[in-house]
């Protein structure tokens, strides 16, 4: 299982933002120089991030992002299920079918979708908290 883009930079948001006191803001350009990433891209995904309310935006002169919730509030499993728009691992994953002749009587599937379940489970174990364990070093690299 592959995540995409989309889902990486959400994830690097919320740690950049988790990396910093809750009560200071970020900017998008900040976080774009930091991770060396599109400034575009990232306000897609941070407007994303705040109509999940994972993190919250202050506009006007001075304003900027912060995380919404306190990182252990924060599930990674939630995160990634709420960012990728699909898990399509094979192509009969897919609500049609797909095209697969042998995709009725396949197993393939079914070992699949339990991996998926499993890969999706142990994201389920840690929140933003957890991946912070090394705060310091984080906002040494990144701030």
């Amino acid at each position: 299982m592959r995540l995409t883009l989309y889902t990486d930079f959400s994830l690097r948001i919320l740690l950049y933002l988790g990396a910093k006191p809750q009560t200071e803001l970020s900017t998008i350009q900040e976080i774009s120089q930091a991770y060396q990433i599109s400034k575009n891209h990232l306000m897609k995904v941070s407007h994303e991030l705040g109509k999940a309310g994972y993190i919250e935006t202050v506009r006007g002169r001075g304003g900027g992002i912060r995380l919404a919730r306190e990182p252990l509030m924060i599930n990674i499993g939630e995160v990634v299920r709420r960012m990728e728009d699909d898990f399509y691992l094979v192509e009969c994953f897919n609500a049609t079918g797909g095209s697969c002749p042998i995709s009725p009587v396949c197993g393939l599937k079914g070992v699949l979708g339990k991996a998926l379940q499993a890969y999706l489970q142990v994201l389920d174990e840690y929140t933003l908290q957890d991946l912070l364990v090394n705060k310091d070093e984080l906002r040494r690299i990144l701030h």
